[in-house]
């Protein structure tokens, strides 16, 4: 019997295949769609989405491809997309990328220079999304990213942009990745544990195949029916993997060989067959990666050319390389180069990396364009020469910003420090001192979000400065580590502050003492209001006399914010409008985003939600553009979300909130979103408050909170019933200075006290707390009904303060809170209007638990206030509703809009309660009736 190399029929892969279609033909309906394929190596997950794109491409879809490069964080960022993108211009020309060749030219340097203006790797995002999506708008497009486990950071984080955010239709997302790659720490476990949370996700690994696969298998191999000892042999030996199957048949089609039982002998028996100088061709071409080009090769290998080429055709008549269409070479299993590699003599190994160094440092076109910098720095590094591997990854991490890969460039900077210790003379060769780098790494963590890298960082620059003969440097860092420490919630960053100010005061005049000021100030406000204010004028001093428009609008932001408590809102608006006006006239981006952050807020806390709405949307794309999504960004998407859940348009804020979730801000700086998802929760009764709770009280727990986040935490802990109500009353400082977030805990506080003690501590604390805008004169409303014994006409003047606040969620619970006082001292007219107009405006929300509690007082009166049916249920429900009447089980329900099958039970039931039917027959009738089925079914 003949053996072949490999089987041209997929084996045991029938429902995999099927999954992958189904994920296709959602694309095409424009439903979001990804499809993630995991397994250990050789499991056969290239040769199932091989097979998966021959179909699809012969069923009039286009397919991209690109791969990862196995060097993973280190690497080139976002080399996959280069790779798709490279294809898509061979194909169709420049044209394809509609005019912006000059921003995608930082990605595939083959477009030409790039748009020098500097564009935020968010605007780059953005303008990948639409590119793939005018692509799919002529057929529908599969990008199929392979080898995820060596993706680098900045692919992962585009990767989840498409999936999350750019929700693209009639694109379907396929990446393939090994399962035995993932040990405990790897960087793809979490990225797959959110991408598992996502709608339109399915994520399969592909099993070993059981006896009757392998022998199907091996019957392809070797064209004929095998016996069944030959299959019990090579399925015992191979254990399931399609890779190791063809490698046993391949070296005896008994499968009886004498062949090393582990993985690495078995590839490299196969690679020993090949002629020595193929071998030895071999081992020089694993060197340089899984794909490595000709001319790259012909320097490095250092033979002639002919037996060069006759190396190579033997092996690739062995099936152990394939060349490519690019005029390159690609091993067919990268686990045969990872074998080949390992297997190289310490000194071959360090001799041959050098080798490639000096070859693509020589010509750096030998690779393709910008992966010269990282594949020198790895090459260097690998081959043990400290001087060249320093300077190397230094120019690499330069590179790596360029493309705003700060996670790569974080890491690349992190080798230049441990390799300072081997260099002797690492100053002259880099040109700059140890501090200037420690700095330098610290802000590419701070970038990449490893903020408590960036603090020990910080520190140890601190240790190593002499600060008496750099004020300014001192003072920076400084400032920098205070703002560390409140962001992990480790202190309150004040000592810092002081000595920072200190520095300064005694430093002349200049834009980076003024500014420095104006953050010092902001610091120092927190524990001492007077004191910071006074900074903050001295900062605004200072920006005038330099004539700096740019820093006057900072400073003028400062004192706004540092006296938001002790200058009336209208008055700090007034300031912080003037002073983003002047940013805006002077495309000071970064200061009027920061402005706009303050303006949304200012707006919020006299009650204009709307137009606090505004002024944030306006500053997001500012913030994007100059790189500050993370931070400014998050509290933007947060300052909107708030208003547009004042407004009642919920829907709308836990959009913006899981955006905000998305952007992962570090530290305290996720709290914004977090509280108000875990809201958003907790008043609709949805899923996943508990999560969102757990992280918030985390925060609780740590050395320093700020006193607006106790707040609002322990607010939505006494919500949740984590927390009794007198815990309110364990903070009395944090009560007295932010009277905005001490009204919504009072007022949860008093709704929940049943001790007549807790009660009276709790009316004490409110009657010293001031109450100046529309909302906190409707929460002290609130409070005094809660708290007092007067009837009726407490709850009134309550929803009175409500409506001319306009906040629809509190309005809609004081008119419970009156109708419940109505029913006490009888008057049912008066219950049963507030109850009616409770049910309406919580209806439009879907906030279930308040429902309930309205359905509940109108059974006990014999009431039966409903809001209109279609307000009354969620999107999400009105989806389940079409199934329901579609006759689909629970089941079948899950398996549709990709949730679990007890998710899908617990919307039934809401529906079934909502409506007030029996049963899933009576609520599709109810539905049909009320056309809540929009197509008609």
């Amino acid at each position: 019997m003949t053996a072949h190399a490999s089987s041209a029929v997929l084996v045991g892969r029938d429902a995999d295949l099927a999954a992958l279609r189904d994920a296709l033909k959602r694309a095409r309906s424009a439903e979001p769609a990804a499809a993630l394929v995991g397994g250990e190596a050789g499991v056969g997950k290239t040769r199932l989405v091989e097979e998966f794109a021959r179909l699809a491409a012969a069923d009039g879809a286009r397919v991209l491809t690109g791969q990862c490069l196995e060097l993973g964080e280190e690497g080139l960022p976002f080399a996959p997309f280069a790779a798709a993108l490279r294809e898509l211009l061979r194909a169709d020309g420049p044209e394809a990328f509609g005019g912006q060749e000059r921003h995608f030219a930082r990605l595939l340097p083959e477009l030409g220079p790039a748009d020098a203006a500097d564009v935020h790797r968010g605007h780059l995002f953005d303008l990948t999304a639409g590119l793939f999506q005018r692509l799919a708008e002529r057929r529908p497009l599969v990008l199929l990213v392979e080898d995820l486990h060596w993706a680098d950071r900045s692919t992962r984080d585009l990767i989840g942009f498409l999936v999350r955010s750019a929700r693209m239709p009639r694109v379907l997302l396929l990446a393939t990745y090994r399962t035995d790659e993932l040990h405990r720490g790897h960087p793809l476990r979490p990225f797959l544990a959110e991408l598992d949370r996502v709608r339109g996700v399915e994520r399969r690994e592909l099993d070993r195949l059981d006896r009757d696969g392998t022998a199907e298998m091996v019957g392809h191999l070797l064209g004929a029916e095998p016996e069944p000892r030959v299959v019990d042999t090579i399925h015992e030996r191979a254990q399931g993997n399609p890779f190791f199957v063809e490698e046993l048949v391949a070296g005896d089609p008994d499968g009886c060989g004498d062949i090393p039982q582990t993985l690495r002998d078995l590839l490299l028996s196969h690679v020993d067959r090949l002629p020595e100088e193929a071998q030895r061709v071999l081992r020089v071409a694993a060197v340089g990666g899984s794909r490595f080009g000709h001319e790259l090769l012909v320097r490095v290998a250092g033979v002639p050319e002919p037996e060069l080429e006759g190396a190579l055709r033997a092996a690739v008549a062995a099936q152990l390389v394939v060349a490519d269409p690019d005029g390159g070479y690609e091993f067919r299993h990268a686990l045969v180069r990872e074998a080949v590699h390992s297997d190289l003599l310490p000194g071959e190994h360090a001799r041959l990396h050098g080798r490639y160094a000096a070859a693509i440092e020589a010509e750096p076109d030998l690779v393709p364009m910008g992966r010269a910098p990282a594949e020198v720095a790895h090459h260097w590094h690998a081959a043990h020469d400290r001087p060249r591997a320093l300077t190397a990854a230094r120019r690499a991490a330069a590179a790596a910003a360029e493309r705003y890969a700060y996670a790569e460039q974080f890491g690349l900077l992190e080798r230049v420090l441990e390799l300072w210790e081997q260099v002797p003379d690492a100053a002259e060769l880099l040109g700059v001192g140890h501090v200037d780098l420690l700095e330098e790494t610290a802000l590419a963590a701070i970038e990449a979000g490893d903020h408590q890298r960036a603090l020990r960082l910080t520190r140890v620059a601190l240790a190593d400065l002499d600060a008496a003969a750099e004020p300014l440097r001192a003072a920076r860092l400084l400032v920098r580590r205070a703002k560390l420490l409140r962001n992990a919630a480790k202190s309150d960053g004040v000592a810092e502050a002081r000595e920072a100010y200190r520095l300064l005061s005694g430093a002349p005049r200049s834009a980076e003492q003024v500014a420095l000021l104006a953050d010092v100030a902001a610091t120092i406000a927190a524990a001492d209001p007077d004191g910071g204010g006074r900074i903050a004028q001295e900062a605004m001093a200072g920006a005038a006399v330099l004539g700096d428009v740019a820093l006057e609008v900072t400073a003028t932001i400062t004192f706004s914010l540092v006296c938001d408590d002790r200058i009336p809102a209208q008055e700090a608006l007034e300031r912080t409008r003037a002073a983003a006006d002047r940013a805006r006239a002077a495309g000071n981006l970064p200061s009027l985003a920061h402005a706009l952050v303050n303006v949304s807020d200012l707006l919020f806390s006299l009650g204009r939600y709307a137009e606090s709405a505004e002024a944030a949307a306006e500053g997001l794309p500012h913030a994007h553009r100059v790189g500050v999504s993370r931070t400014t960004g998050v509290f933007l998407l947060a300052n909107r979300a708030e208003a547009l859940m004042a407004l009642g348009r919920w829907d709308e804020a836990d959009a913006l909130c899981a955006e905000a979730a998305r952007f992962d801000p570090p530290g305290t700086l996720a709290l914004p979103w977090l509280r108000l998802r875990a809201r958003l929760r907790l008043e609709r009764g949805a899923e996943g408050a508990d999560a969102l709770l757990a992280r918030g009280a985390a925060f609780l727990a740590r050395p320093y909170v700020r006193p607006e986040d106790w707040l609002t935490q322990t607010e939505l802990q006494i919500l949740a019933g984590r927390l009794p109500a007198e815990a309110a009353l364990a903070n009395p400082a944090a009560l007295a200075v932010r009277p905005r977030y001490a009204w919504p805990l009072l007022a949860v506080a008093a709704a929940g006290a049943a001790d007549p003690a807790t009660r009276q501590a709790l009316g004490a604390v409110a009657a010293a707390t001031p109450h100046r805008y529309p909302a906190e004169h409707a929460w002290a409303a609130q409070v005094a009904a809660a708290l007092g014994d007067a009837g009726p006409d407490a709850w009134r003047a309550a929803v009175a303060a409500w409506r001319a606040d306009g906040q629809v969620h509190p309005l809609a619970a004081a008119l419970v809170s009156l109708a419940e006082s109505c029913a006490a001292h009888g008057d049912r007219p008066g219950a049963a209007a507030a109850l009616q107009e409770a049910a309406e405006l919580a209806g439009g929300l879907a906030a279930a638990p308040l429902l309930d509690r309205a359905a509940t007082l109108g059974r006990r009166l014999g009431l039966r206030p409903r809001a209109a049916a279609d307000e009354l249920l969620t999107a999400r429900e009105r989806e389940v509703l079409r199934l329901v009447a579609e006759g689909h089980s629970n089941g079948r329900i899950a398996e549709r809009l990709f949730i679990s099958p007890k998710t899908a039970s617990v919307h039934v039931s809401r529906i079934i309660a909502k409506l007030e039917v029996a049963n899933r027959v009576e609520a599709a009738a109810v539905a049909r009736r009320l056309g809540l089925l929009a197509d008609g079914s």
